[in-house]
């Protein structure tokens, strides 16, 4: 009889199962592959990996380009698959038994999975109606909790909104356990928490590769914090951790990433410009956004999805269990002609429904 770990059926788990379709506007992923200069570039580079070696340079090229461009040194930068693997590191770093973690809700769905894979105590903390953070509420649950990890995704996925530098400065200088910044997002907004790190021994700031440089396959990700605390974190990771490909074709996008600034441009403006369309429909409401995703409500969002799903476009509709995201779909910015058909066929249908 096979005896599994204790408490493994209760866990949440994340459904990662992909349709694809027409229109795929769901998952936050970048609607194009790589600018045909920056593959061209990869194809070259990959043509010459040395596949019997372990991922050593490459891992070590990446993080010296990483910590050069943000002016910090290399032992305060880590790589993992994705942020996702290193915000599951930092949970496990300062998680356990006993240990708790505080973050906001409705955020980033794999928080609530990563503490309790991390066997830590969740604490969310509730958003507003508007789904901003009460900072000084926030940094009383922090204290009063006795957390040992505070979050903060800023954008928030999947709400969109942010929280300002200022903002974050201020938390970060009102608590003193661990405190990450998951910026996931953080090239559609421009403004990074990063600079704090050197003030705030406490801060870590995390981001990923997958959505504005379009690496979503390729799963690559960094960390920037104090030196003590990336070894630290780092014993959390088993050795090549990260495989070849995947860091060689990150380090030419790290080096190319100025042909990418263009598709960030058009993506904000495509954001801006469907929002405004968006707020146009009777009875929706369109939640602010700087990241590369649209959160709206409406009573029919159910039916809404469906409608979208039975004519091939996929967007993200939240389950009833999700109280403050009822009647809620999330919608990735395409390419300029997909965003306008996924638009007319939302007003169309809202119209005449």
């Amino acid at each position: 009889m096979l005896t599994y770990r204790n408490g493994l059926e209760e866990m949440p788990s994340y459904d990662g199962v992909e349709r694809d379709y027409r229109i795929k506007v769901n998952a936050n992923e970048s609607t194009m592959n790589l600018p045909p200069l920056v593959e061209e570039r990869v194809i070259n580079r990959l043509s010459y990996v040395a596949f019997n070696r372990y991922p050593n340079e490459e891992y070590y090229s990446l993080v010296e380009q990483i910590a050069r461009n943000f002016s910090v040194k290399e032992n305060q930068i880590l790589l993992g698959g994705g942020s996702s693997e290193i915000i599951e590191k930092i949970f496990h770093t300062f998680g356990g038994n006993g240990h708790k973690v505080v973050y906001p809700t409705p955020s980033f769905s794999m928080y609530k999975i990563y503490a309790k894979a991390a066997e830590s105590q969740a604490v969310p903390f509730e958003l507003d109606k508007n789904f901003d953070v009460d900072v000084d509420g926030f940094i009383k649950t922090v204290r009063e909790s006795r957390a040992d990890l505070a979050v903060i995704c800023n954008p928030n996925n999947p709400t969109g909104n942010t929280l300002t530098v200022d903002d974050i400065e201020k938390i970060a200088k009102s608590i003193d356990c661990a405190f990450l910044i998951d910026e996931a997002y953080v090239e559609f907004y421009g403004h990074s928490a990063f600079k704090l790190v050197a003030k705030y021994p406490n801060l870590i700031v995390a981001r990923t590769f997958s959505k504005a440089y379009g690496l979503a396959g390729a799963r690559v990700g960094y960390m920037i914090a104090n030196a003590d605390v990336t070894r630290m974190i780092g014993k959390s990771f088993m050795p090549y951790h990260m495989n070849t490909l995947s860091l060689a074709t990150a380090d030419i996008v790290y080096q190319m990433r100025d042909e990418f600034t263009p598709r960030i441009q058009m993506t904000i403006a495509e954001r801006k410009r469907i929002s405004e369309q968006l707020k146009n429909i009777p009875a929706l409401e369109v939640f602010p956004s700087h990241t590369n995703f649209i959160l709206i409500r409406h009573e029919k969002a159910e039916q809404l999805k469906n409608y979208l799903e039975s004519i091939d476009i996929g967007v993200r509709y939240f389950s009833p269990s999700a109280q403050a995201l009822k009647n809620c779909l999330r919608i990735s910015i395409g390419t300029r002609a997909e965003n306008d058909e996924v638009f007319n066929v939302i007003s169309n249908w809202l119209k005449s429904s």
